[in-house]
């Protein structure tokens, strides 16, 4: 695979992003040892973890998979030098006390998650730090609208950079990133990093798969415009868009129950597991299967070949997983099959929004 560029950064990274937030919940250490070992082998240098991790969130997890990623880093010298490692401060805790004592993202919190996160992960830097969501209120995870009378923020976009510029003076992050974030965030991160001299987000890591394309609701002009590369999440819709799924909804007992979205009831309540969403990711499975693909390599080469994308992040939950998104890449969709993506889209727009 080529690498590319993220941003208006140094960082090159590959195409293809390993997302790791099933190590520690659905993943044991010996798995995650050999998913990333596999994933190595085969040209991915790019790994993304967060402080929050493993999913679905929970106490006795929260971490668990940076310390994953730290013992494996460990145990082989020279694997650090090979890679980018990408981690996340988690904003406003959203429901969950256990990662931090107070309800915002203050200074001393992106601190304090950044020192923690260096500590179990095992080394000095981390490459691309990020917002995993902002501190101020915003229509994400399932949400529509914005509503200004829920605005609590208390910590502004400007301190939040000199935060963030103060890290990376002292060489614990080389470059920063944002997560879920909106057009507007996306500009005044910017506009303020130019104004102050502090430095500028290099990407934004949201949602994009087939049934939820919403960054191409302006948030994709405003990213190209400003220099700003898309880390693309979840491109399967949470196993939606693998088709495994079409026979059987992920809460009847014929659904295979191993998978993220059976195994979770918290997930069901998600935005994936909508049934608006499911009925679409089945229009467009069938419309793989139509045209000689699986579901899985119409939904990843559809994310891999858009112009929006710099790297898509997949999560698996074993080798062969890994191998199958990765046998995805090279994979062209015909105008036929874009054009078709497209209609469906324009019937049932962003179901997973």
């Amino acid at each position: 695979m080529p690498s590319v560029t993220l941003g208006q950064s140094d960082l090159r990274v590959s195409p293809i992003c390993l997302g790791t937030m099933t190590f520690g919940e659905q993943v044991d250490e010996a798995e995650a040892f050999r998913i990333m070992d596999r994933a190595v082998e085969r040209g991915v240098d790019f790994f993304d973890t967060a402080e929050m991790y493993a999913v679905p969130a929970r106490a006795a997890t929260c971490g668990a998979t940076e310390t994953i990623i730290g013992r494996w880093l460990q145990a082989r010298p020279g694997m650090r030098q090979k890679l980018t490692l990408a981690s996340k401060v988690a904003g406003p805790t959203r429901g969950m006390p256990w990662v931090r004592e107070g309800s915002g993202l203050t200074g001393q919190d992106i601190l304090a998650s950044c020192e923690a996160s260096l500590k179990r992960l095992q080394t000095e830097v981390i490459d691309l730090y990020q917002i995993h969501w902002p501190e101020r209120h915003v229509p994400a995870f399932g949400t529509l609208y914005y509503h200004p009378q829920n605005e609590t923020s208390e910590t502004s976009i400007h301190e939040q950079l000199q935060v963030l510029g103060r890290l990376v003076k002292e060489g614990k992050i080389r470059h920063i990133g944002l997560s879920n974030e909106t057009p507007y965030g996306v500009h005044e991160f910017v506009r303020l990093a130019e104004q102050h001299g502090l430095p500028r987000v290099v990407s934004t890591q949201n949602p994009y798969c087939l049934v939820n394309r919403t960054y191409e609701n302006g948030l994709d002009e405003s990213c190209h415009r400003l220099g700003v590369s898309l880390l693309a999440y979840s491109p399967l819709g949470f196993g939606l868009l693998t088709g495994k799924f079409d026979q059987f909804a992920p809460h009847e007992a014929g659904a295979p129950q191993d998978a993220r979205i059976a195994k979770y009831e918290s997930v069901q309540k998600q935005r994936w597991g909508r049934p608006d969403a499911l009925a679409a990711a089945r229009r467009y499975n069938a419309l793989a299967r139509e045209h000689g693909l699986t579901a899985v390599q119409m939904a990843l080469a559809f994310c891999y070949t858009k112009w929006q994308v710099a790297s898509t992040i997949i999560g698996v939950t074993s080798v062969a997983q890994l191998d199958e998104d990765l046998n995805a890449w090279g994979t062209q969709l015909s105008p036929e099959v874009l054009a078709a993506i497209d209609q469906i889209r324009w019937e049932i727009r962003d179901p997973a929004l």
